[in-house]
């Protein structure tokens, strides 16, 4: 089922170009665009990035709910229930591609950062860490992103979620201090999931203070990860049950 669903990205090259040159385009746009208005206490560049590495992240995540729900409506799950394989390896083959394709994109990502000027103080170990919060990060929302596939009536429903998932890390600390927002606004902000993953990956790249961010991470996608699995496996169930 992964390779399956690889080999349908490698051949829809628009939607992998797109996964790619979307987190570059705002990268390029944040950083020389509106960088030289941002005082942010150090260079902007090393601000930005881990949180476009985490709307990268986002982003190729939520297509899943698109894959999904595109197999749902053409009736190919059907033909799959007549195979001796399991069920959940239709959703865990959605889940693995959607985690390779991420690797690949969020590598990009990174490349082009460091051509334009970010430099990471990381360590070895340090990337791994921030490597692997980010994979369980894409394994949450990829889980969650299968559950709106499921849930969603068509294709071009399941393609909203991908909107909201875009949204979200802009009402954080990816591109500016939540202190430099209105009141009502900074209290969502400094407690949203998506705020202590980009704490954690700014500290273990470019050595800003931690604190409790990476187990306020951790605890959170952990939980996300886990309740949205379940939930999956049940959705798909009564999706495709007799």
């Amino acid at each position: 089922m992964t390779a399956r669903n690889l080999r349908h990205t490698l051949r829809s090259p628009d939607a992998l170009i797109s996964t790619l040159a979307l987190p570059i385009m705002i990268l390029l746009m944040f950083v020389y665009v509106f960088g030289g208005a941002m005082d942010v206490g150090g260079a902007f560049v090393d601000y930005v990035v881990p949180g476009i590495v985490l709307m990268c992240a986002c982003f190729g995540a939520s297509t899943t709910a698109i894959s999904v729900s595109v197999d749902i409506a053409e009736g190919i799950v059907d033909r799959f229930r007549t195979m001796a394989i399991s069920r959940s390896s239709f959703l865990t083959g959605h889940i693995t591609e959607s985690l390779l394709r991420n690797i690949l994109a969020t590598a990009v990502v990174v490349i082009v950062a460091l051509a334009i000027g970010f430099r990471p103080t990381a360590d070895p170990l340090r990337w791994l860490a921030a490597a692997a919060l980010l994979a369980l990060v894409v394994v949450a929302l990829s889980w969650m992103s299968a559950c709106f596939g499921l849930l969603a009536s068509s294709p071009e429903a399941a393609n909203g979620f991908t909107i909201f998932a875009m949204f979200i890390p802009y009402v954080s600390s990816a591109f500016v201090p939540p202190e430099t927002m209105p009141d009502w606004l900074r209290g969502f902000a400094e407690h949203q999931p998506v705020t202590p993953v980009i704490e954690t990956l700014r500290g273990l790249l470019v050595g800003t203070p931690i604190g409790d961010s990476a187990i306020l991470a951790t605890a959170w996608w952990g939980t996300i990860a886990v309740v949205c699995y379940g939930t999956a496996l049940v959705l798909f169930h009564r999706k495709t049950r007799s």
